[in-house]
């Protein structure tokens, strides 16, 4: 039987610039970074958390170039069909630092009964939440 989720993936348009924003800006650690030749096997994750994204280029040897554009184009349109979720201690002082670290973010953080998180999008277009969620 299944057990757990070890690998989340998502698409990006750059790989590099994906490194610099789920590692330099939101702190995530890299895992693996692997040139597999017919692409670049590159995870991140929460520090001290088992689960990994995959940030994953549209193209071969997974999608044909023509379903790769088509991807493109709705990844950039913030249409990509996902959303990572990620949870925080105070979703206030995350908001902050965020901030500082020069991330764009058009919410602010807000209490919605389950608890307090806000939305954002990474380079590409992926949606982001970030938040506490209260614990009944």
């Amino acid at each position: 039987m299944l057990n757990n989720i070890g690998i989340t993936q998502i698409y990006v348009l750059d790989q590099d610039q994906a490194l610099d924003f789920y590692v330099g800006k939101l702190g995530l650690e890299v895992r693996s970074d692997a040139d597999l030749g017919f692409m670049r096997w590159l995870t991140v994750a929460v520090p001290g958390t088992d689960r990994e994204i995959l940030l994953e280029k549209p193209g071969p040897p997974a999608l044909s170039e023509e379903t790769a554009a088509e991807v493109r184009a709705l990844l950039t349109k913030g249409a990509s069909g996902g959303t990572l979720f990620f949870r925080c201690d105070d979703a206030y002082k995350t908001h902050a630092e965020l901030k500082e670290k020069g991330v764009e973010l058009p919410e602010e953080p807000e209490d919605r009964g389950y608890g307090i998180d806000f939305g954002l999008r990474d380079p590409f277009g992926n949606n982001i939440r970030i938040g506490w969620v209260r614990q009944s």
